[in-house]
């Protein structure tokens, strides 16, 4: 091969261009790699939480805009833990330890936070489920832990968390042997407080009759149910009926059917608070503490009771109905 020296000049030139297009194109490879990897280390934290959204992994929870599974006679026990980070004066608690639910079963539960310090907080919560496996099919509806949460100084409030558990559970050979998960949090001090919602929002909203119902279906559907008698009486238009009087139920203590109590919103936060100081001698053994909770629980009932009419208490009693010790 001639050396370029010995080239006529034309050639020299355009050999010289090849080599200059041949270093630009080499170059530009460099370049995209570059920028390719510098990307991924910037945005890495952002793709492995889309990884593990869309594929469960590491006990990643899925996000959904509601719970549109068919409901499996299948059940399965979800269990609840909470830490909080050092740096972040916050008392954090779910208000309840567990709930039995079935698959598909759209449940609604809440979680505690108090603010103990003298200023305001923004914290952020990360979350998990164990077994790891399980992750893909708990999908929450609502969470206090997609954002950014301020909570002011020496405030409390309840936190609701709405979520079902997807029937695929049950048919996943890998996770068929799955009959109790556990979701886990732990709050945070935030990095970014800026924008941050406030968790007031939850202290003030009203009642909530379908919340109520979902937490029913958890908190009390295991004694207790609206048309018939099961550990406790039938529930079934409850509002504005004597207390101790369904004569479907033959357990009343005679403490109740004595207490001259009509069933009212009042009357029933004070019982579900604490059924046996409201009335000694009452049977019930188990209190909601959690106000919120409570209140919830009330407006379906109100609802339920009113949606029957003049003749709830009647058709409450001829279906042989069940609830709370009532």
């Amino acid at each position: 091969m001639a050396e370029p020296s010995e080239l006529p000049p034309d050639e020299r030139a355009a050999r010289a261009a090849r080599l200059r297009r041949n270093n630009l194109r080499v170059l530009g490879l460099l370049c995209l790699i570059l920028a390719t990897m510098t990307g991924l280390v910037s945005y890495s934290e952002t793709f492995y939480r889309l990884f593990c959204a869309a594929t469960g992994y590491g006990g990643t929870t899925q996000r959904v805009a509601s719970a549109d599974a068919k409901v499996s006679k299948r059940m399965v026990t979800v269990r609840f833990t909470t830490d909080v980070a050092s740096g972040l004066p916050w008392h954090f608690v779910p208000a309840q330890r567990e709930v039995k639910l079935h698959l598909g079963e759209d449940t609604l539960v809440f979680f505690d936070a108090t603010n103990l310090s003298d200023k305001d907080y923004v914290g952020h919560a990360t979350f998990n489920v164990t077994p790891l496996k399980a992750g893909i099919y708990f999908k929450k509806i609502q969470c206090f832990c997609f954002t950014e949460e301020h909570l002011g100084a020496h405030e409390s409030v309840e936190m609701p968390v709405d979520f079902f558990v997807d029937p695929g559970l049950g048919s996943d050979r890998n996770t068929q042997d799955v009959d109790t998960i556990t979701l886990s949090y732990t709050f945070f001090a935030s990095k970014r407080p800026e924008g941050a919602k406030d968790l007031a929002r939850f202290a003030d909203a009203k009642p909530d009759p379908v919340g109520g119902q979902k937490i029913f279906a958890t908190r009390c559907a295991e004694c207790h149910a609206l048309e018939k008698n099961v550990v406790g009486p039938a529930l079934g238009g409850v509002v504005g009926r004597r207390a101790g009087s369904l004569a479907s139920y033959p357990s009343y203590s005679k403490a109740l059917q004595q207490s001259g109590i009509v069933w009212n919103a009042a009357a029933l936060d004070k019982w579900l608070s604490g059924p046996q100081q409201d009335v000694p001698g009452a049977l019930m053994p188990v209190r909601i503490t959690d106000p919120r909770t409570r209140q919830d629980i009330i407006a379906y009932l109100e609802a339920e009771s009113a949606s029957r009419g003049k003749g709830g208490s009647a058709t409450a009693a001829a279906a042989g109905n069940s609830a709370p010790s009532n």
